[in-house]
């Protein structure tokens, strides 16, 4: 009996020995397979994500760039007579009866002198305006007499420390087959500044203030606008023929990618020379794939510069505003890495004098009359050789040439002057004005990723250039009536890209000196006056609008991601 208890109590003691054992050995049995089961759900987790994003980047892609960038900023004017001045001067007088009894104005009231500037304004036409001149002979008479309250004596602008801050951000989304959206928000803005006041200024009329073709391209505000939004769809009825629609990629043309330091561009792109300006519009393009000619590509362009609004019907008399737009052909017979060539004309239809804009050195200002027609012409190539030395070079060239075609209007607020014609209070009869320019340059890449550049660029007396959105400070260096130049030097950082192939963050030293000959560049509003004459120009009672600048510098620095 003894010996059975025995028994019992050792089987009881060996399996309680046992059950924590076996107890272990099965929880070690769920924990293998809970850690197996987790390494499962993670591997699907990864996979889920890696099918997501591997979608998402089939339909929608996202990049940008960011810039700060500082400038500094030094001119120098010569001396000229500013009716505005002289204006606001001579009517301040009038106001204390400075000029009483002086025969300056019969009766010399300020209201009849405030009736004189807004009739003046109201005179749209070539013949109105020789008609308004000789009515007021007397009132003229006093002006010119007075006209040493508008004089400016030369001078020397400056802003040694302009800081900027440049934000876009670049969305391109495939909705459907061969239907794709591109959009680009920007910001641009000065430090210490709620707007476009620090860069405006009475020096040229692109830079006078911000208007809908320039807007986030020149500072304005910390507002994020939009630069770019399109749709563009392709392979029509399955042919190498597309139509795309919307806010253009109308500014940073060929070849300012190579200073700017963007990629080689599209077929989306404009010459810089002819057009830089943020364009509403629609184009209608086809590439035929022929062997001879690699990437050749032909497209017909149509943008609207302004809107004249809903037309009353009413058939009132006198001049109206129309519409301003824009029609361009472009012939690109080849298009490959190595070389690019390109073939362009453009027609701008009922130019307006000014454009609309708030708050600008001149106050709010708007189209008040259609000027005319302005038809351009250009032809350029850019080209890349490889192994030159112990790096590549990359250079281009480019030709440009206006024709002005004046309708006989002219501009009220701009004091009778035309589409290139005459001088405020000298109005001058319609003729078409021929002029050109060449633009030129090279940019040296090393394999330390340093790239050194050289640009030149010269215009004619004549030439007028549809370019404000340009990437310069003082004014839009394609449009000057004279010669620029720039060197400049890029140093990107040696990181690897994450983001995207293109991805980068480099460093940019630049130069440019502008060499002015005639007044009005970037201003196709006003005949041009030689800048060696215009002492001359101004003891025979000539005025400017703007003050002239005779040349004017610009050392610029950058820091710059694209991502």
């Amino acid at each position: 009996m003894k010996q059975k208890m025995a028994k019992k109590v050792l089987c009881i003691a060996i399996a309680g020995m046992m059950f924590p054992m076996a107890a272990q050995a099965a929880d070690a049995d769920l924990q293998l397979k809970v850690d197996k089961l987790t390494q499962e759900v993670n591997d699907l987790k990864g996979t889920v994500q890696r099918v997501q994003d591997k979608s998402l980047s089939k339909w929608l892609s996202i990049g940008g760039e960011y810039r700060f960038r500082i400038d500094s900023l030094h001119g120098k004017t010569a001396a000229y007579t500013d009716p505005n001045l002289m204006f606001t001067n001579a009517g301040n007088a009038l106001q204390t009866d400075v000029f009483s009894n002086t025969g300056f104005y019969p009766a010399g009231t300020l209201g009849q002198f405030m009736t004189f500037g807004n009739q003046m304004k109201q005179t749209t036409t070539y013949s109105g305006a020789n008609q308004f001149l000789y009515n007021n002979q007397q009132f003229l008479g006093g002006l010119q007499a007075f006209a040493p309250l508008g004089a400016v004596a030369a001078y020397n602008p400056k802003n040694s420390t302009l800081m900027t801050n440049k934000l876009g951000l670049d969305i391109h989304a495939k909705a459907t087959q061969d239907v794709t959206v591109n959009v680009k928000l920007a910001m641009y803005k000065t430090f210490g500044n709620p707007d476009d006041s620090a860069t405006m200024g009475t020096y040229f009329a692109d830079r006078v203030g911000v208007f809908d073709g320039t807007l986030g391209h020149v500072p304005s505000s910390s507002l994020l606008d939009v630069d770019r939004a399109y749709a563009t769809w392709s392979n029509i009825a399955d042919q190498p023929l597309w139509f795309s629609v919307g806010r253009r990629p109308s500014t940073d043309g060929a070849p300012t990618n190579l200073k700017l330091d963007n990629e080689r561009p599209g077929n989306g792109g404009t010459p810089a020379l002819l057009v830089n300006y943020a364009f509403d519009g629609m184009t209608v393009g086809y590439a035929p794939d022929i062997e001879m000619l690699p990437g050749a590509y032909a497209k017909v362009c149509y943008g609207r510069g302004f809107d004249s609004g809903i037309d009353s019907g009413t058939g009132s008399t006198g001049n109206s505003v129309k519409d301003t737009d824009m029609l361009g052909v472009a012939i690109i017979p080849i298009d490959t890495d190595p070389l690019r060539v390109w073939f362009q004309w453009n027609r701008g239809f009922n130019i307006f004098d000014f454009p609309t804009m708030n708050n600008t050195a001149f106050g709010n200002t708007a189209p008040s009359t259609n000027l005319g027609f302005i038809d351009w012409y250009g032809i350029g190539a850019m080209s890349t050789f490889k192994k030159v030395g112990p790096g590549n070079l990359n250079f281009f060239t480019d030709l440009g040439m206006s024709v002005t075609h004046p309708n006989g209007n002219v501009s009220g607020q701009a004091g009778f002057q035309g589409l290139g014609t005459g001088g405020f209070f000298n109005p001058e009869a319609p003729s078409d004005k021929t002029g050109w320019a060449a633009y030129a340059g090279l940019r040296y890449d090393l394999p330390s990723k340093t790239k050194i550049g050289f640009e030149f660029n010269h215009g004619s007396k004549n030439w007028i250039t549809f370019a404000p959105a340009a990437d310069d400070m003082w004014t839009s260096k394609v449009g000057t009536r004279g010669n620029v130049f720039e060197p400049y030097v890029i140093q990107e950082l040696d990181l690897k890209p994450i983001s995207s192939y293109f991805s980068k963050a480099f460093f940019k030293l630049g130069y440019q000196y502008y060499d002015f000959d005639y007044t009005g560049s970037n201003n196709w509003v006003g005949a041009p006056v030689k800048i060696s004459e215009l002492a001359t120009y101004q003891a025979n009672g000539g005025m400017l609008m703007m003050a002239p600048v005779k040349s004017a510098q610009d050392v610029y620095a950058t820091f710059e991601v694209k991502f």
